[in-house]
């Protein structure tokens, strides 16, 4: 099985240069045309296309029968010769359309079943089937394109955290459950009745405990795993790419973390970033956006109105005021003419979805000002309200009137939504900003206590330390988050390195002396020993090659992904497993009452 002496150049990378001169190509058929005497494939690999001639004056009467019985997807090696396909016959859409293979031996490797769908990226197929065949699936150019573009950046990641002196150390996947944040996977123990194991959520402590061991500095591309519901940009299990490192503050961590962020968009796909990456506060973005991850690409920012309506007359808006919370609006610009009552009427219902009761709007249309709330106005508040929002003949205006929390999710929302649906986020472009001074807590009324805003492990800004005792929610941390295009690219934070503080930020959160010795005692212990102070951040790969491709899902940068109920079509994970494995792990399993 020699393979016709094996691969000598891969479909894409033939070129005029190679005309004249003889070569085997190993692939799958893409298209199959047969004109009687001859005979053209397109043979496919990885790299893309090649077009094969099989001529039976030139191949020989034994190669060209052996060709008639090619079909889509049969997998051959293919040896010839490289020769020009003309000037006429040129395919300017491929690497290698200057040139074909004229085909001398032929060796059928396997035959192929007709495939449930066309291996083509014009075909229409549902993702339903896409994911239950994903093998055919990932046979698609650009799939590949996606998967080959995450192994390029993962090598660029080992090789320039390298360069920066961390060292790629392996975590456990197996580890203790600690329920703070989302939901474990949980994994029985065989050996020890009734006990579990949790997968990785993060390697959060083991890599803090790499600092206490005195590893400095820290990196890994890590599987983390996480049972919350699913949405395009999340899976059930994902990756991270860790980093943590000793006598750091946030701008050395920052520092790190950009020159990674250069380095990638740079040589991957020709990105220049800014010298240095822009900085805001948290409470400047959701002030301006509405969001603690912005899309700055576009303007449309949220203007707070609550002093202009708080003696407008309108009751809703008077009211809200009173109550201590806000009223803020969004400017439309020269978008009046695109929304009707109807298309309105289709927004009111999406804040909803965000906490809104409803949705005020001012349209400053040709014909005239049409409103839902202005006749409720006194003298003078509509011009006064205009003004504020600085809107002008063409505009509309929404406004939400809620709690800060309410009105920043439903506008940060309604503005995305707004400039995807009409095309005002420019194509192509890249915009990257720091978020960072997040809040450290904030208060479940679920729960009925305070919890970590990233998680319990973050430290507060030193000037804010005194409000641990006196007002918690003001405190900010020592936190940042990379955003870019909008999603949260990555995040960090500098760590508490003392058992006090630890043991503090615990108290804060609700637990007892007794629930941090049950849940955490071997990382508190572990500060008794000597901490170096230390932080660290981890990116989400997979939503790095999601902008590094301009991919619309994250389906579409993981070789096997899970659909949105966390199952895999096409293994049927989850399954159930045969009664002696329950036996063994000391599990029942009870069916649940419909």
């Amino acid at each position: 099985m020699d393979y016709l002496s094996k691969r000598t150049k891969m479909c894409a990378e033939f070129s005029a240069e190679n005309i004249g001169e003889r070569y085997t190509v190993l692939g799958f058929i893409g298209k199959y045309r047969n004109l009687g005497n001859l005979i053209f494939v397109d043979l496919r690999d990885r790299t893309g296309l090649l077009q094969i001639s099989f001529e039976e004056g030139a191949c020989g009467e034994e190669v060209f029968r052996k060709a008639e019985k090619l079909r889509n997807e049969f997998v051959v090696a293919v040896s010839g010769v490289i020769r020009s396909r003309g000037e006429k016959n040129i395919n300017r859409n491929l690497p290698s359309g200057e040139v074909e293979l004229s085909a001398e031996s032929l060796d059928i490797l396997s035959e192929a079943e007709v495939p449930p769908f066309v291996i083509s990226e014009l075909a229409e197929v549902g993702e339903v089937t896409r994911l239950k065949y994903r093998y055919l699936d990932l046979r698609r150019g650009s799939l590949q394109a996606n998967i080959q573009m995450r192994s390029k950046l993962c090598h660029l990641v080992h090789s320039y955290m390298d360069g920066k002196g961390f060292l790629d150390i392996d975590t456990p996947c197996l580890g203790r459950s600690t329920p703070e944040g989302a939901r474990d996977y949980l994994v029985p123990s065989r050996v020890h009745h009734g006990e579990f194991y949790a997968l990785p959520q993060s390697p959060q402590i083991y890599k803090q405990l790499l600092m206490i061991a005195g590893f400095d500095r820290y990196y890994q591309i890590a599987k983390c795993f996480r049972d919350e519901d699913l949405r395009a940009n999340r899976q059930p299990e994902f990756t991270q790419i860790d980093m943590e490192m000793s006598y750091a503050d946030c701008e050395d961590v920052m520092g790190v973390a950009e020159g990674l962020i250069r380095e990638v968009f740079g040589k991957l796909i020709g990105v220049k970033l800014p010298e240095k990456l822009r900085r805001m506060p948290y409470a400047e973005a959701m002030d301006r956006f509405g969001s603690d991850k912005p899309d700055t690409r576009f303007a449309m920012e949220l203007t707070d109105v609550s002093n202009v309506v708080k003696s407008c007359g309108f009751s809703v808006f008077e009211s809200t005021v009173a109550a201590g919370n806000k009223v803020k609006c969004i400017n439309a610009k020269g978008l009046a003419a695109k929304y009707s009552r109807k298309e309105i009427d289709k927004l009111t219902e999406f804040v909803k979805d965000y906490g809104a009761k409803g949705l005020a709007w001012i349209s400053l249309k040709e014909e005239g000002v049409t409103s839902s709330f202005a006749k409720f106005l006194s003298e003078g508040s509509l011009d006064a309200i205009l003004a504020a929002a600085n809107a002008e003949k063409g505009d509309v205006v929404f406004f939400v009137a809620d709690k800060y929390s309410v009105v920043s999710a439903a506008l940060g929302a309604l503005r995305l939504k707004i400039a995807k649906d009409h095309g005002l986020i420019p194509a192509g472009s890249f915009d990257f900003l720091w978020v960072t001074e997040f809040p450290l807590l904030e208060y479940s009324e679920e729960e009925g206590r305070y919890v970590a805003i990233h998680h319990p492990f973050t430290a507060a800004m030193d000037e804010d330390l005194p409000l641990l005792d006196t007002d918690p929610l003001k405190v900010r941390s020592k936190a940042y988050d990379l955003v870019i295009n909008g999603e949260e690219a990555g995040g960090g934070s500098i760590r508490i390195h003392t058992p006090e503080m630890q043991s503090k930020i615990f108290n804060l959160l609700g637990f007892s002396d007794q629930d941090i010795v049950d849940r955490f005692g071997f990382f508190v212990e572990a500060f008794r020993y000597g901490a170096p102070p230390h932080g660290g951040l981890a990116f989400g790969l997979d939503r790095l090659v999601m902008l590094l491709t301009g991919a619309e899902s994250i389906k579409d940068v993981i070789a096997f992904p899970k659909m949105q109920n966390a199952c895999c079509l096409m293994s049927d994970a989850p399954s159930p497993v045969e009664p002696k494995q329950l036996t063994d792990l000391a599990i029942a399993v009870t069916k649940e009452e419909k």
